[in-house]
């Protein structure tokens, strides 16, 4: 079974944080325009920043993104 990425999830992630997206730039070393894109789905996050902001928020790489099933490939 394959995937491929959905939507990004890091609103919702944030909301249940209590963590605006200005705290999550400050505690990343990014600006806060960065993180909108990746909250807009602008940018896809690469994966050592997923890994970063998953451990922040106490979450799962998987938890930053909707999965969808792409079939088997």
């Amino acid at each position: 079974m394959a995937y491929k990425v959905g939507r990004c999830l890091l609103q919702e992630r944030l909301l249940q944080a209590d963590m605006t997206q200005r705290e999550l730039a400050l505690r990343l070393d990014v600006t806060i325009q960065q993180v909108n894109k990746y909250v807009l789905d602008k940018q896809k996050m690469s994966i050592q920043v997923a890994k970063n902001i998953a451990v922040i928020l106490n979450c799962h790489i998987e938890d930053l993104y909707e999965w969808i099933e792409a079939g088997d490939e």
